[in-house]
């Protein structure tokens, strides 16, 4: 289980202060899908990356099953998201020098996960996206279709306890994205991972367990 308490953030910049986040307070499940969603500006990326410990909140808390994330040594936080994490983001961010298998095989081989298992979860997971026979593939042979179920595959890989997925869609069609979402919805239902994706694409909300709209940094409305 993950809870938001009050969570802040503030910017400094040449423009001024940008208050990115105000005061956010919800609790998302073990396996939900929760969909952030607002206009460009309205805080849905600051979200993720503080609940994705890639930022700190100026004043607030996230915790995890008790314990609060936020405050955790550099290092533990390091760990923490190569361990109970996983990301997604608008460009596949695939490595092009990689084939497809030895793109999957990076985060199991950071996590300890090698030989026979490494082998058979690679198999599986190209099993499940419909990817199979795509091991020794580049990834500019890759659709975009292709290339976004792969760095989900990636993400998922190792298990975590949570994904975060940053307008995974943006770059698709609107059916390629649309099957994209729901495939991520079903699996980390069934793995009980839970999801949270940033996205601006309002015909997406249907498949989330929850919506959180976020307006100017601040929370507009639960569902």
């Amino acid at each position: 289980m993950i809870t938001l308490q009050s969570v802040s953030k503030l910017y400094v910049s040449g423009r001024g202060h940008i208050q990115a986040l105000s005061e956010i307070s919800f609790t998302a499940e073990e396996g939900q899908g929760i969909i952030l969603v607002g206009r460009s500006g309205s805080g849905k990326t600051t979200l993720l990356n503080c609940i994705g410990t890639l930022e700190i909140p100026d004043s607030g808390a996230i915790f995890y099953n008790g314990t609060d994330i936020c405050r955790l040594s550099l290092r533990r936080r390091t760990l923490f998201r190569r361990r109970e994490m996983g990301f997604v983001f608008q460009a596949a961010n695939l490595l092009p020098w990689l084939t497809v298998a030895e793109n999957l095989q990076f985060p199991l081989e950071l996590n300890g996960i090698r030989g026979k298992a490494q082998r058979g979860r690679i198999e599986e997971l190209l099993g499940t996206f419909g990817l199979a026979g795509y091991e020794k593939a580049l990834p500019v042979e890759l659709s975009g279709g292709e290339s976004q179920r792969i760095a989900f595959a990636r993400a998922i890989a190792h298990a975590p306890a949570i994904l975060l997925a940053d307008e995974p869609t943006a770059s698709l069609d609107t059916s390629t994205g649309k099957q994209l979402v729901e495939l991520m919805i079903t699996l980390c239902r069934t793995k009980g991972t839970t999801l949270f994706i940033a996205t601006h694409d309002l015909e997406l909300l249907a498949m989330a367990d929850r919506v959180v709209t976020l307006k100017d940094g601040k929370m507009e409305q639960r569902t």
